[in-house]
Formats: structure tokens, sequence, C-alpha cells
């Protein structure tokens, strides 16, 4: 499994707009091959961090999804609301244990 942590930051009136712009793509991400979880979030502790949780199958298909077209059109969105450069941090994950 592939895990991206990716963290931004946005004035804080543009918070709630880059989350609204984040879960507006999250079907179509959720659909693309290899993708197990796209996950927009917000840091209650922070009046400025957007982060998204990715889980992909392998590291090919989250190389699509960064080639893709929806993630080009996605940047041109959010950058320009971005206060700082984004962070993503990128794992090679092995699933030990799912606990229902």
């Amino acid at each position: 499994m592939f895990i991206a942590i990716v963290d931004f930051h946005v004035a804080p009136d543009a918070r709630d707009t880059a989350l609204d712009h984040l879960l507006s793509e999250a079907r179509t991400v959720r659909a693309m091959p290899g993708n197990r979880c796209f996950r927009p979030h917000l840091d209650p502790a922070s009046g400025t961090h957007v982060g998204v949780l990715h889980e992909w199958d392998d590291a090919e298909s989250f190389a699509a999804y960064l080639a893709s077209p929806g993630l080009a059109a996605s940047g041109a969105v959010l950058r320009p609301m971005m206060t700082a450069p984004p962070s993503s941090r990128r794992y090679d994950a092995r699933l030990v244990e799912t606990v229902a």
C-alpha cells in the first residue's frame, strides 16, 4: 500500500473554501484505479491547516493521480489560496491489521 499525507496552509477565510473544493473532488479521486482512500480534513487546532490522507494500492496508482488533469485543475484552484508551499509525505506501507 502507498500512503501520502498532504498538508498545506491557507488564510483562515479560505480554509472552508479549500476543504469544500477537495470534498467536491473526492468521488472522482476515489473512483480512480488503485485508490483506497482520499480523505480531506481540517486540523481543529489550527485556523489555517488543510490536509488530505491518501491510500493507494501502489506508487504507480498514485503517480497516475499526480499526472492526472484533475489534480492539475485542483492545483490551479488551491495553490493561489496557499500561504506556503504544501508538504507531501509519502510512505510505502504494509497493512498489519484492520480492526472493526
